[in-house]
């Protein structure tokens, strides 16, 4: 049977790979490596120099594929993202068919952690669902964002005896800063934090994490809102894309942090 290993990666420094991930690589037959097109060839660069840093086998084969994009027009949220997911198996199935004899592995290098944002169990899950590729699969936990961005701005995640929520930026409002103390925001195209007014809040935000152009900024949101988003919106020129993230807080002693 098809064994498919997950690799997470971290958020782009290769040295946020872990030893089980390493040779997890290393006993993988063959490596896939996205491409996302040519404004996001970067990505497939922090790949491909992880594997040339780590992968030491040398029967290592390496495909590179492409990922289909996902269609919005006319589609609600949820639509959009299924049918791009059911896009996305149907790759998955060819290449293990086109790549893979019955008794070999591949592996995924996964941003981030598999576990946290991340759709390629959920897509695998279709591919076995679909009966066509008999596979399993293992998982490799990565370094996510989410530590990435504390560890860059040195702060711990959490107030003393308090919850943190892990949400999105459309759903942000809903519960900062309402209900939630501290809220880490992840895929936030809209920058959602922009609409938030509230005094006590207070934003620990960074793109890129983990890469040599890592960009971070923190302070009250009112002060620093502004400067969040030009230089969001300038370091997204420069790139063509850009990977960021933010935690929000409030009911903390803001002056023992400025």
């Amino acid at each position: 049977m098809r064994h498919i290993h997950i690799v997470g990666i971290g958020t782009g420094n290769p040295e946020h790979l872990t030893v089980q991930a390493i040779n997890a690589l290393n006993s993988a037959d063959v490596i896939l490596i996205p491409s996302k097109g040519a404004a996001k060839t970067e990505l497939a660069d922090v790949r491909r120099d992880i594997c040339q840093r780590y992968v030491t086998n040398p029967t290592t084969r390496f495909v590179d594929y492409d990922v289909p994009s996902r269609k919005t027009a006319d589609r609600s949220y949820v639509q959009s993202v299924d049918e791009w997911h059911d896009a996305i198996s149907a790759t998955y199935e060819r290449l293990f068919l086109e790549h893979l004899t019955e008794k070999e592995s591949a592996a995924f290098l996964v941003w981030g952690d598999p576990g946290l944002y991340d759709s390629t169990l959920r897509i695998l899950e279709r591919v076995v669902g679909r009966g066509t590729v008999a596979l399993d699969y293992s998982v490799i936990p990565g370094i996510t964002s989410i530590q990435a961005l504390t560890a860059s701005h040195r702060i711990p995640l959490n107030l003393v005896g308090k919850p943190v929520q892990i949400t999105t930026g459309r759903r942000l409002a809903e519960s900062f800063p309402g209900i939630a103390e501290t809220a880490v925001v992840m895929l936030d195209g809209e920058q959602a934090f922009s609409k938030i007014d509230d005094p006590d809040a207070y934003i620990y935000w960074g793109a890129y994490l983990g890469t040599r152009d890592e960009i971070t900024i923190a302070g009250r949101l009112a002060d620093v809102s502004e400067r969040i988003l030009a230089t969001r919106a300038k370091a997204r020129a420069r790139h063509g894309w850009i990977m960021d993230i933010y935690l929000m807080r409030k009911g903390q002693d803001f002056d023992d942090l400025e």
